[in-house]
């Protein structure tokens, strides 16, 4: 016998019908699951009206109804505070519990408890589970029981662990889904929102999520000798669906741990990344507020230069690569991984700028923007967080633009002024007298170098190597 009768499953980050985990539990103990979604305000308050992830989101949405439509089911919406919203829909449907699925960010942490409080008002449980990630919080713990603070350790672990606790399928009971007439989702422009243009080769909700992951497994073998070349199709697209659970990371991980290929393994520890960021934030609430996890990082003064950041914004720093990855950000809302690297140490330790302004931009321009991800990703390349980049280790932007992309490939798709140039001379353009258009380097990278070097040892008492 079921445990209710009604409950609702409140969507988040996790987008989709099958593999979930708050769906699979509530059509295990409820006689009828109505999944709802709530456009929060506190999250829209300040968007641009073309926010791509506005977009992306509510395209998944669509896609989600559709398949719910087929079912003789219906996705309720609501748009507001979800603290307000879910209380209120609780009483409209009877509902006696509502399933989530758990969100380790801090203001969602904080959200979620607001929620529980006004459920918890009216007679209504709030339930969450794990599903955005194989392990949580404290699943991967030290010997002593403390967190990891370097990634090697932390992804021995969490395979030791994952070995004896491999990633099962969480099917969903589609019969336990409540009959209900077609409830129509709110059109975007009743949400301060308008439809924009997703990157080329982004397909939004489960059926894009599902064609991106069928399209990479094809490409998987070879992903550990291409990943790092942007100008290739070698990477796995899936970042986004990740971010907004339009697939499930159990499905991923199953299938790369089963490969014995050296390219499903590296996949693998990329997905680790993931969960190693997650598990910092998690621990270090902190971050989302802007500290470093080195705390002597913090006594740096960072210069910022007038007008270095907006140059960096805009792909104009005279460094073809780093403008490159700068101007796709700003067109398209992607950047491959290697060149957030590369941008994050040039904007940091060339151009001097405190990482958090950068940290804040990709924040504003990512389509997959993950708050745990980004705080991890910058604080590695600007050298003041756990397991960083050594502060004494700098980018040098000109021969990491020669090496992953030496024929110039990915600059002129993205630097039309540089569409004629090949070979080296596209690499440094000012060393055959600069081209019309196009600015001369913004600063001399070993002089920058130089002054980062200070930089870092004025607070680390440590010497260059």
């Amino acid at each position: 016998m079921k445990r209710y009768t009604t409950v609702l499953v409140w969507l988040r980050r996790d987008l989709r019908l099958h593999d979930h985990a708050a769906l699979h539990a509530a059509c295990l103990q409820a006689e009828r699951v109505i999944p709802v979604f709530v456009f929060d305000t506190n999250i829209l308050r300040g968007l641009p009206a073309d926010d791509r992830r506005v977009t992306f989101i509510y395209s998944s949405l669509q896609d989600l109804q559709r398949e719910l439509l087929a079912q003789g089911s219906s996705l309720l919406v609501g748009h507001g505070k979800p603290e307000v919203c879910l209380p209120q829909l609780a009483r409209q449907w009877q509902a006696e519990a509502v399933f989530c699925n758990r969100d380790h960010e801090p203001a969602a942490v904080w959200r979620d408890h607001r929620v529980a409080g006004q459920l918890r008002a009216i007679g209504c449980k709030l339930l969450d589970f794990r599903d955005q990630v194989i392990f949580e919080r404290d699943d991967v713990l030290t010997g002593q029981g403390t967190p990891f603070r370097v990634f090697t350790p932390y992804s021995r672990a969490w395979l030791t662990r994952l070995a004896g606790e491999p990633p099962e399928s969480l099917p969903v009971n589609r019969s336990s889904l409540a009959r209900l007439l077609p409830q129509p989702l709110p059109a975007l422009s009743s949400l301060g929102f308008r439809m924009a243009t997703l990157p080329d080769g982004v397909s939004p909700g489960s059926t894009g999520g599902q064609l991106a992951w069928r399209n990479f497994q094809a490409r998987l073998a070879g992903y550990a000798t291409e990943r790092d070349f942007p100008a290739r199709h070698a990477t796995s697209g899936l970042s986004v669906h990740l971010r907004f659970g339009t697939v499930s990371i159990r499905e991923l991980v199953r299938h790369a741990w089963l490969q014995p290929d050296d390219g499903a393994q590296k996949w693998l520890l990329e997905l680790i990344w993931r969960e190693f960021y997650q598990q910092l934030l998690w621990h270090h609430p902190e971050f989302a507020e802007g500290r470093a996890f080195r705390p002597e990082t913090e006594n740096i003064r960072w210069p910022n230069p007038p007008g270095h950041f907006e140059a960096w914004t805009e792909g104009r720093t005279g460094y073809p690569l780093v403008d490159a990855a700068m101007r796709e950000l700003r067109d398209s809302g992607t950047m491959h991984n290697r060149l957030r690297m590369i941008t994050a140490s040039f904007l940091v330790k060339d151009l001097h700028v405190d990482w958090r302004q950068g940290e804040a931009w990709f924040a504003r321009h990512l389509l997959d923007f993950d708050l745990a991800a980004n705080n991890g990703g910058w604080q590695w390349s600007a050298s003041t967080g756990c397991d960083a980049q050594p502060w004494f280790r700098i980018f040098n932007p000109v021969s990491q633009s020669e090496r992953y992309d030496p024929d110039g490939d990915y600059i002129r798709r993205h630097v039309s002024e540089l569409a004629q140039y090949h070979g080296k001379d596209i690499h440094s353009p000012w060393l055959r007298g600069g081209v019309p258009g196009y600015p001369a380097p913004l600063v001399d990278h070993a002089r920058s170098r130089a002054t980062t070097l200070d930089l870092f040892r004025k607070v680390s008492g440590g010497a260059a190597s």
